[in-house]
């Protein structure tokens, strides 16, 4: 099975996904036929039965499509077709070619993604331009359907435990469903995980959508509001509002996403920006960002080595306790090395290994990460040309 497009389903978060959806659905479709089977004297009751059965349709057809569609990702050594329009994107070492506007690398994916919002372990891949309308039906339709199978699931659990004790006639009637089955211990305690399970995926998965409704609205991806926040603040300092190129109303925001066909506006190369921008606006301002980033950073040297733990005992109880609340990497780092250092929490830093031996015209993936904090300290001195760090004068 892991092979192919179906190797995206080899991975935790696309198992417990359809654990969660089968059981769910499941689940309720049997309370369903306890409770209120489907007979041809009630036309509601098959009504209902159809209804409740095609949440899982709807389910799954918009997941499968996000998970096989995929994000859209840029072509390997992929460049603009002017070359003077090099300068203005970031060219990525690992792709070895230049990230089209809107677009970033995924250390996930091991790709560039076009109009990358977040990675989700979820469907196992990135949610991005080409999955970005399917993915949100699949945050739409789950927690409608969770919702509805709870409903029924406890409206089942009412009738079987408490009716009997008022009306056991109507007990026994309830307890037996189509087929012959019956509603017994195992049936009872299924019912009871499966609502759990139901009304937290319908709340976890309602927050999920609130967010990425919020930010379709504004055609603003996650990772454009990281930028956009950082470029407010610094054009506030300039006295000089910034304009977010891809903002063009809320009606035209959500048209560039869902369409009657299902696929989005657009190649993922080319965007529709509004009056006074450029298709660079953005990438131009990222760019400037990251070297004044570069230049705040601060130089630390290694003092103990690190093997990369999440957990890493040895360097005291608080350290293991206060860990970043990310899912990004923790680095290894042998004492001695270099490290220019961008972020920093109390027992926690960021930064980047300094990798003096790296070929200048094939550099290949940066080294950057969390450490622990007591595992370096300012470095006094300054790395040369060389790569040989020396004392300052």
């Amino acid at each position: 099975m892991c092979f192919g497009p179906l190797r995206r389903l080899c991975h935790w978060g696309p198992y417990i996904t359809l654990f969660l959806v089968f059981d769910i659905t499941g689940t309720a479709v049997m309370c369903d036929l306890f409770y209120w089977p489907p007979h041809k004297q009630s036309v509601s009751s098959i009504v209902h039965f159809v209804v409740l059965s095609s949440w899982i349709f709807f389910i799954l057809y918009n997941y499968f499509h996000a998970v096989f569609y995929g994000p859209g990702f840029v072509p390997l050594g992929w460049r603009p077709e002017k070359p003077e329009d090099e300068k203005y994107l970031q060219y990525c070492h690992v792709c070895k070619g230049y990230k089209a506007p809107r677009s970033h690398h995924c250390k996930y994916c091991k790709r560039c993604v076009m109009k990358m919002d977040h990675h989700c372990p979820w469907i196992n891949t990135c949610c991005g331009h080409r999955n970005h309308a399917h993915f949100t039906y699949f945050l739409i339709f789950a927690p409608i359907g969770c919702f509805h199978g709870a409903v029924v699931i406890c409206l089942t659990i009412y009738n079987e435990i408490y009716k009997q004790l008022y009306d056991p006639k109507q007990y026994r009637k309830l307890s037996q469903a189509p087929l012959g089955m019956e509603y017994g211990l195992p049936q009872l305690f299924m019912s009871f995980i499966a609502v759990g399970l139901a009304l937290g995926v319908a709340l976890a998965v309602s927050f999920l959508f609130y967010t990425q409704i919020r930010a379709i609205l504004k055609n603003e991806s996650g990772i454009e509001n990281w930028i956009v926040a950082k470029a407010v603040h610094r054009h506030r300092n300039l006295e000089k509002d910034f304009v977010f190129p891809y903002d063009l109303g809320r009606k035209r925001n959500l048209q560039q996403v869902f369409t009657w066909a299902g696929m989005p506006k657009g190649d993922g190369f080319t965007w529709t920006v509004v009056d006074g921008c450029t298709q660079y606006t953005l990438t131009m301002e990222q760019i400037l960002q990251k070297r004044l980033k570069k230049e705040r950073m601060i130089e630390y040297i290694a003092t103990e080595d690190y093997e990369g733990s999440w957990f890493p005992l040895s360097k005291g109880c608080r350290t293991c306790i206060c860990i970043p609340l990310t899912d990004e990497s923790r680095i290894e780092i042998d004492e001695g090395d270099i490290i220019m250092i961008s972020r920093w929490k109390k027992y926690w830093m960021y930064g980047e290994v300094v990798q003096f031996d790296k070929d200048a015209e094939n550099p290949g993936p940066r080294i950057r990460g969390w450490f622990p904090r007591q595992c370096a300290k300012q470095n006094v001195g300054q790395v040369d040309q060389d790569g040989e760090s020396k004392k300052a004068k």
